[in-house]
């Protein structure tokens, strides 16, 4: 994938959610309900949101707390199920 820019950084963020889940575009394409059907573990929704916060401050050249509203828009919208194990 090109470098990470404001332009993009959507779609980078979702493919690494996908590959975290395990799954591709083309398994979720028909899946309305894919937000359901897959989830992660606590300790990577930690991690992706750690490295998703940092990747958003260093993008949009932002604080913290902007970044983190950001990802907790995002993970509003596109986010999965988050699992105890």
């Amino acid at each position: 994938m090109e470098k990470v820019k404001r332009e993009n950084i959507g779609e980078y963020l979702f493919q690494k959610q996908l590959d975290i889940i395990g799954a591709t575009r083309l398994t979720i394409i028909d899946d309305d309900l894919w937000h359901h059907h897959f989830s992660i573990t606590r300790d990577q929704y930690t991690e992706f949101r750690s490295y998703a916060i940092k990747l958003m401050m260093k993008t949009f050249r932002c604080n913290k707390t902007k970044a983190s509203e950001t990802f907790n828009w995002y993970w509003q919208q596109f986010g999965v199920k988050i699992t105890s194990k």
